[in-house]
């Protein structure tokens, strides 16, 4: 190591650790007897390769082995998989490596692609060796039965099945019938929009899969091109932008011999496949979205067969809010459910539409529900996430406290609470397993690297709207020994709070105020954690709201903050970061004097469906309300320095919208597409 990269600057330290991500425990998977945890990390802060790792808790110390060292297995013959690379994309996966696997019920045996080629390894036995198994072609996602006797996986976009022995040859399932068909992998919507990242979904019988099928025919081409190498011909993307034709979703049974049967439900009223919950040996969960996302249908499918039951259908204005975990099957039975109380304004753990959670205890996903109990996160203020086990019979217990973020994975064997908090950069992993001596705790290491900068952050609440901000200083500023020049960083938007009590997110703002600046966060309507009040407030529209709201807690901590400097205001932000942060130069330039807008989402109607009729609708419904958040129009108003940014690849985000908002930024006499142009494109 050099000695500049001993102690790098912030920005190279960021990147070469990937945000800090690399050398962290992740993917968990805990035996139910909790005698045995599988999890993967890399083998330091800068190692961008991930293996598997396998540990036990013995007297309160967690004794880890590495089960597969993926620097082992890489082949210069290997390819990854087109379809791998997209899955990754929507993941945000930035490392190699094993990045994911799947283990069967016991735990005892995995399954995992490595560059394309599927291996199965014991995780039980010390010094197991992983197997290659047979395959036709770079195989994607691979999945092992529960049982652990036979994996499921993809290439070229028909499903495969073989025996976790290594021996015979992969037998084909299901192959699509043409080109713009696939069989196993999420829909790009469900995937970007709706986190469901799986296509295929082994039965607790082990004897038959569900499986996703996709026709995008009729979803429009968007070109992707790579100007790094300008002899490859661009890709074509299928993307559903609003208001046009979202991929054809169908689920299907389907068994080891081949055949398969679908699973009916009314697909032109209920379009969206959002969750599937198929390891409950009763019955399969499985729920679907009608376009608007107001209205949610949730199916059971007992044990082996394809007869859909329609258990509930959920009807929330202005659109059912999707958590994790749920919906799904209560161990008695019950159906559970993450719901809106708007009465309360809160979101409720519910059985069969009985309350579990108080209200006031706002609810952000089901961990795992067992016979002792369920286990969720939730939060009474929108800056902290704790986890709490909630009895059957109502009782909840803390598990978590502090002023902190706190997730847990887990089961019957126990749980993996992750943890940070407002002053440690570091994020703490424990195991906390019920094995045959009682519950054992053991810390699990993080091999990350900690941040170069130490991030000091004031948080409050301002304003009318008591709005959740975080206030950054350089390091050593003395109060009232000068005033400095502000940098707001939000993000804004539905789906990210940026203001919580995690030093390590405040990072990248604290290298910022290092330079010179006061930095400013705020977390607007429209973001999580506040309750679907706070949350629906951006329906039919961000604009005003989500500007007003980053003016109104900026004047609002200058009254209690005399160092801000309103006279030099900038802000920056990616996506609806970006989008928010060239708004504030076209429509506030009397508040905002320059702007860094990074892959700014300038034209809704260039937006993926699922998103954006979320919060507009469609916009052949509503065209005055896609022309007033569009930043075309506004581009001739533009007065104050603006930067724009964004990835030519970018296949969510597409570069064109940056283009169009460049090309109407043209002086008199260049091309100025608006709002109605940008709609041909689509």
């Amino acid at each position: 190591m050099t000695p500049s990269e001993a102690v790098p600057s912030f920005p190279r330290q960021e990147a070469l650790t990937r945000r800090f991500r690399l050398g962290l425990p992740r993917a968990f998977r805990i035996s139910p007897d909790g005698d045995r945890i599988a999890f993967l990390r890399s083998a330091g802060g800068r190692d961008p390769v991930g293996s598997l790792w396998a540990g036990q808790l013995l007297d309160g110390v967690l004794v880890e082995r590495r089960v597969v060292d993926s620097r082992e297995l890489v082949r210069s013959d290997a390819d990854l998989p087109e379809a791998e690379k997209a899955r990754r994309e929507r993941m945000r996966e930035t490392t190699s490596g094993i990045t994911a696997f799947t283990t069967d019920s016991a735990v005892t045996r995995a399954v995992f692609s490595l560059d394309g080629i599927p291996y199965t390894v014991g995780l039980a036995e010390e010094g197991a060796a992983p197997v290659e198994l047979p395959h036709p072609g770079p195989a994607v996602d691979p999945h092992i039965s529960p049982d652990g006797a036979r994996a499921a996986f993809v290439s070229d976009r028909a499903v495969y099945v073989v025996e976790t022995s290594g021996l015979g040859d992969a037998t084909c399932l299901c192959a699509p019938d043409g080109d713009d068909q696939s069989w196993g992998l999420a829909d790009f919507v469900a995937a970007e929009e709706l986190d469901r990242y799986r296509g295929l979904w082994w039965l607790p019988s082990s004897d038959a899969l569900l499986v996703e099928h996709v026709d995008e025919s009729a979803v429009a081409i968007r070109w992707i091109s790579d100007p790094s190498q300008p002899d490859k011909a661009p890709v074509a993307h299928r993307y559903p932008a609003a208001g046009t034709a979202n991929p054809e979703v169908r689920l299907f049974l389907v068994r080891l011999d081949g055949s398969r049967t679908e699973i009916i439900w009314d697909r032109e009223r209920f379009p969206y496949l959002a969750t599937v919950q198929a390891d409950d040996s009763r019955a399969a969960i499985i729920s679907v979205l009608s376009r608007d996302q107001s209205t949610q249908l949730i199916l059971r499918l007992p044990a082996g067969s394809a007869d859909a039951e329609v258990v509930r259908e959920r009807h929330t204005s202005p659109w059912v809010t999707m958590r994790s975990g749920v919906p799904r099957l209560a161990p008695d039975g019950s159906l559970l459910e993450i719901v809106a109380n708007t009465t309360d304004d809160c979101f409720q753990l519910v059985a069969d539409d009985r309350p579990l959670t108080p209200a006031g205890l706002d609810v952000d996903g089901l961990a795992c529900a067992t016979p002792h109990g369920y286990v969720v996160t939730a939060s009474t203020d929108p800056r902290e996430r704790h986890v709490y086990r909630v009895a059957t019979a109502g009782t909840l217990v803390a598990l978590t406290s502090g002023e902190g973020v706190h997730s847990a994975v887990g089961g019957e064997g126990g749980l993996v609470v992750a943890s940070t908090d407002a002053v440690s950069t570091r994020t703490r992993f424990e195991a906390r397993l019920a094995g045959m001596v009682g519950e054992q705790r053991a810390e699990i290491r993080s091999l990350a690297e900690a941040p170069v900068v130490h991030p000091r952050v004031t948080f409050q609440r301002v304003g009318d709207r008591d709005l959740a901000a975080a206030v950054l200083w350089p390091t050593g500023h003395v109060p009232g020994s000068a005033r400095l020049p502000v940098v707001m960083t939000p993000y804004g938007g539905p789906q990210g709070a940026r203001v919580v009590y995690s030093a390590g997110s405040f990072a990248g703002d604290q290298w910022l105020a290092d330079q010179g600046f006061a930095v400013v966060v705020v977390d607007g309507r429209g973001t999580p954690g506040r309750g679907p009040a706070w949350e629906f407030a951006v329906h039919g529209g961000f604009v005003p709201a989500v500007l007003d709201d980053q003016v109104d807690a900026l004047h609002a901590l200058a009254e209690i903050h005399p160092d801000l400097d309103l006279d030099h205001v900038g802000i920056t932000g990616w996506s609806f970061g970006g989008y928010l942060a060239a708004l504030a130069v076209l429509d506030r330039p009397d508040v905002f004097h320059a702007a860094v807008a990074g892959a700014p989402v300038t034209e809704l109607r260039l937006y993926d469906t699922a998103y954006t009729e979320r919060y507009l609708g469609l916009p052949q419904d509503a065209p005055e309300v896609y022309d007033a958040a569009s930043l075309l129009p506004r581009a001739a108003s533009l007065s104050r320095p603006l930067l724009i940014i964004h990835g030519l690849a970018d296949d969510n985000v597409l570069v064109a919208h940056s283009l169009l908002l460049s090309s109407a930024l043209l002086p008199p006499g260049g091309r100025t597409p608006c709002c109605r142009c940008a709609a041909s494109l689509t």
